[in-house]
C-alpha cells in the first residue's frame, strides 16, 4: 500500500505531531532513566564502598607493643587490586596502605566524615569513601581497656558504574529508536484507514454540479462522530443550492414568459392600428390600450428589481437601517385608502403601539407591508373589513415585533398554501388580471423579513361550509437595538 502524503495534509501533519510528541517523550523517558540509573548504580556502589571500608577497618589489630597501638593486619585483606586504601591512627601515623595508590594522609579528602569525594588517580577517576572508626586495646584490663581511634580512607574506580549506566541508557536509546521506526509507519496506515471516509465522502462531494445534485454520504461517514456534522452540514448546503438554481431556473423562465407576454400584447396593439387606417379616437383607444399594457410591463420589471434587491446577500459598511413599524403601518394605510373606499372595505389598526423598529430600511418595511394589506384588500369582499394588530413579544433570544393582517375573503386552498410565496405563482390559473398583479408581492415580502432575519407564515380556511372564511398573515421581524 502506498501512502501519499502531501507536505501540509491533515494526515501528514498529524503524523508529524504524533511522532515529535513519541520523540520528546522518548528523550524524557532515556533522561529519567539515566537519571534513575546513574542514582540506583551509584547508591549500591557507595553501599559496596561502605563494606569494603568496613572490612579494613575489622583488619585493624592490637599491636602488642608497649604502647599499646594498633596495627592494620592486611594479610587476611581480600579486595579488589584496583581499589584503593589507607589506614591512620590519631596521631597521623599509617597503620596501612593499598600498593597502588600512595595516599597525602588524612587531611585527603576533606569533605566532613562519612561523605564521598572524588579523586583521579592516575587517570582514573576514584569514588572515595572517608570513615572514622576505633579499635579498643586490652579490653580484659581494669577500666575496659584503651580505645584507639582510625580514619580510613576507601576507594574504588567508578568505570564500571558508568558502564552499567551507559548500557541501561543505550537500551532504553534503541528501544525508543525502534519504536519510533515502527510506530511511525504504522500510525501512517492508521491514519489513512481512519481518514478513508472522509476521502469518500470529498470523492462523492466532487461529483456534485449543476447538472447532477445527487449526493448519497456512504455510511462510514455517517456513523463517524467526527464526519456526521460535515456530513450533515454538506446535505444540507447542497439541497439549498440545488433549490436555490431551481428557483433561479423557474423564475427566469417564468419572468422570460411574463415578459414575452406583455412585449407580444403590446406589439399586436400596434400592429392592430397598423392593419389599416384608423380615426383619431381610435388611434388614441389604441395608444391608451399599450400605455396602460407598458404599466403593466413597467410594474412587472419594478417587481422583479426589487425582488432580485430583498434577496440579494450583499452587506454595506455603516450602521444597519432602522424603520419604525408603526409609522410604516399607518404610512401605508394611507396610501391604499383609496384602494379600499374602491372596494369598501375598513382597515383597522386596533391600540398601536410606541415606536417599535425592525432592522430594515423604512422603504423596504413600506413595500413588505403594502404587498401584504393590498393582497389581503384585492381578495377581501365587499363591506367586510381587513384588521392589522402588532405585538411586541419577550421572546429568547431577543424580542420581536409581530404583525398580523387578517382579512375575511373566501380564503386560500390547502393545495395551494406551500406555494403562495412562490414567484408568479397563481393559486387559479385561469383567474384574470383584473387585480393587476405580478405574481411577485408574497415572494418580495417574504424575501425582504427573510432579509430582516425575520420570518413570514400564511393561515387561511377556504371551506364553505364554515362562517369563518379569510386569510391571516403573520410577520414576525427581530426588535433592532
Amino acid at each position: 500500500m502506498k501512502l501519499r502524503l502531501q507536505p501540509r495534509s491533515i494526515a501528514f501533519r498529524l503524523i508529524v505531531a504524533v511522532l515529535t510528541v513519541e520523540l520528546v517523550s522518548s528523550i524524557l523517558v532515556i533522561a529519567l532513566s539515566y537519571g534513575y540509573e546513574r542514582h540506583m548504580h551509584f547508591r549500591v556502589f557507595d553501599v559496596m564502598l561502605h563494606g569494603r571500608a568496613d572490612s579494613v577497618l575489622g583488619a585493624v589489630q592490637d599491636a602488642d607493643d608497649p604502647g599499646d597501638n594498633v596495627m592494620l593486619d592486611q594479610a587476611d585483606l581480600h579486595l579488589p587490586d584496583e581499589d584503593v586504601y589507607e589506614v591512620w591512627d590519631a596521631s597521623g601515623h599509617l597503620l596501612g596502605r593499598s600498593k597502588n595508590w600512595q595516599g597525602e594522609g588524612p587531611g585527603v579528602p576533606t569533605q566532613p566524615w562519612g561523605d564521598i569525594s572524588k579523586l583521579t588517580i592516575d587517570g582514573e577517576h576514584y569514588r572515595v569513601l572517608r570513615i572514622q572508626g576505633s579499635r579498643t586495646v586490652d579490653p580484659g584490663e581494669h577500666g575496659g581497656g584503651k580505645v584507639r581511634q582510625v580514619t580510613i580512607l576507601y576507594g574504588a574506580p567508578t568505570y564500571h558504574v558508568w558502564h552499567s549506566i551507559r548500557g541501561a541508557v543505550e537500551f532504553y536509546s534503541a528501544g525508543s529508536l525502534v519504536l519510533l521506526l515502527v510506530t511511525g509507519p504504522l500510525i501512517a496506515w492508521l491514519l489513512h484507514r481512519g481518514l478513508l471516509p472522509l476521502r469518500q465522502l470529498a470523492a462523492l462531494a466532487s461529483q456534485v454540479s449543476v447538472d447532477s445534485w445527487q449526493f448519497s454520504p456512504p455510511a462510514s461517514a455517517r456513523t463517524t462522530p467526527e464526519l456526521a456534522p460535515l456530513t450533515h452540514a454538506l446535505e444540507s448546503v447542497l439541497q439549498r443550492l440545488e433549490q436555490s438554481f431551481l428557483q433561479q431556473r423557474a423564475f427566469v423562465s417564468d419572468a422570460a414568459h411574463e415578459l414575452k407576454t406583455a412585449v407580444a400584447v403590446i406589439k399586436s396593439s400596434l400592429q392592430l392600428l397598423n392593419m389599416k387606417p384608423r380615426s383619431a379616437p381610435e388611434y388614441k383607444a389604441g395608444l391608451e390600450r399599450c400605455l396602460a399594457d407598458s404599466q403593466r410591463l413597467e410594474a412587472l420589471v419594478a417587481d422583479m428589481l426589487a425582488l432580485a434587491r430583498a434577496e440579494s446577500a450583499a452587506h454595506t459598511d455603516g450602521p444597519q437601517p432602522t424603520a419604525d413599524v408603526t409609522a410604516c403601518i399607518r404610512q401605508v394605510i394611507v396610501q391604499l385608502e383609496t384602494v379600499a373606499s374602491l372596494r369598501n372595505v375598513q382597515v383597522g389598526f386596533a391600540d398601536p403601539p410606541n415606536a417599535v423598529s425592525v432592522p430594515l430600511a423604512a422603504t423596504d418595511c413600506t413595500h413588505l407591508l403594502c404587498n401584504l394589506l393590498l393582497n389581503a384588500l384585492q381578495h377581501s369582499p365587499p363591506e367586510s373589513s381587513v384588521e392589522i394588530s402588532l405585538v411586541v413579544e419577550s421572546v429568547h433570544p431577543a424580542p420581536r415585533a409581530t404583525i398580523t393582517i387578517q382579512d375575511h375573503g373566501d380564503g386560500i386552498p390547502p393545495e395551494a398554501l406551500p406555494h403562495v410565496f412562490d414567484r408568479f405563482y397563481r393559486g387559479d390559473p385561469s383567474r384574470t388580471r383584473n387585480t393587476g398583479g405580478t405574481g411577485l408581492g408574497l415572494a418580495i415580502a417574504k424575501a425582504l423579513a427573510n432579509k430582516a432575519g425575520g420570518g413570514i407564515t400564511i393561515a387561511s380556511n377556504a371551506n364553505l361550509d364554515l362562517p369563518d372564511h379569510g386569510t391571516t398573515v403573520t410577520v414576525s421581524l427581530p426588535i433592532a437595538e
